[in-house]
């Protein structure tokens, strides 16, 4: 068999899995004649530049892969109050491929927001000001936490420049563990941070983006600024349900040995959890609040 013909079978079969549903399983004679009317079609050239449809587009709450469900409509409530894979069938005592072939594309959707970078142009649009931390690229930021937490003399100065000497609140944007969370979120939570702040007559300096960023970097922006309040938005570390998911950050007065429980922190910001505006706003009232109190974390009453 060509490869063409291998690949459009393959494609045939799949656009069956994906659209079927909670619909009965085909029996072995269908399976055949389906595959062997997908060998006649029309086949694709193998340089066409055609691919096979984002199967991660499929709303896995909605998705019921068992066969013959007693109650399909209770199975469907409890799916779309989680985003556990529940009712993904079963093939004898092994998962049916279009679970696997799901498994294998959102673990493939992690590694590359962990791996790959936000983009040039993104940084560009947003306006934010470019630094980095002492990490000279990917490998070394994740086996060495420590230098992403750190910044050369250089990249001081410019932050120095940047923010100014003790500004009363700063908005930083760190790329951590997951690059697509930054470009899924920031876009709409930074505006509604600074509509609420506005509103208490707090303006904010240029956005400052950190490249190879852990958390404890805020600690090395506030201690050069002397900055009141520091808010850090960062990408969490992806995992199957989804890699877009970013934490805010939130601290009075950081500075370098800042305990991890004087931070207060807003968690799972994406469009399934907390969305990026409701966070946003969330976080002006936290920042406005820590600026009265002159406290975070556990401190903040």
């Amino acid at each position: 068999m060509r490869d063409d013909e291998i690949r459009s079978m393959v494609e045939k079969i799949l656009d069956q899995m994906l659209n079927t549903s909670a619909a009965p399983e085909p029996k072995r004679s269908e399976v055949i004649q389906t595959t062997a009317e997908a060998l006649k079609k029309k086949e694709i050239p193998a340089d066409s530049g055609e691919c096979l449809e984002d199967i991660t587009k499929t709303d896995l709450r909605r998705q019921l892969l068992v066969k013959d469900p007693a109650d399909a409509e209770g199975y469907l409530d409890m799916k779309a109050r989680t985003p556990a894979r529940l009712g993904i069938g079963k093939a004898g005592a092994r998962y049916r491929t279009a679970t696997m072939l799901r498994v294998r594309a959102d673990h493939a959707a992690a590694q590359d927001a962990v791996f790959s970078d936000v983009s040039e142009e993104f940084i560009k649009k947003c306006g934010f000001v470019f630094v980095k931390t002492l990490c000279k690229d990917k490998d070394e930021y994740l086996t060495r936490p420590d230098l992403g937490r750190r910044f050369p003399a250089d990249e001081l100065e410019v932050i120095r420049k940047t923010c100014g000497s003790h500004p009363k609140v700063l908005v930083i944007v760190g790329d951590g563990l997951s690059s697509s969370a930054i470009e899924a979120n920031v876009e709409d939570m930074i505006p509604a941070i600074r509509q609420g702040l506005q509103m208490h007559q707090i303006t904010l300096p240029p956005v400052l983006f950190i490249k190879y960023a852990r958390v404890g970097a805020m600690d090395a922006v506030g201690e050069v600024t002397d900055t009141d309040v520091i808010c850090m938005l960062v990408g969490e570390r992806p995992g199957l349900v989804t890699a877009e998911s970013m934490s805010a950050y939130i601290a009075y007065k950081p500075k370098h040995g800042l305990a991890e429980a004087k931070r207060t922190v807003i968690s799972n910001i994406h469009k399934g959890g907390t969305t990026a505006v409701e966070a946003g706003a969330h976080a002006a009232e936290l920042i406005v609040k820590m600026l009265e109190k002159k406290a975070s974390g556990i401190d903040l009453k």
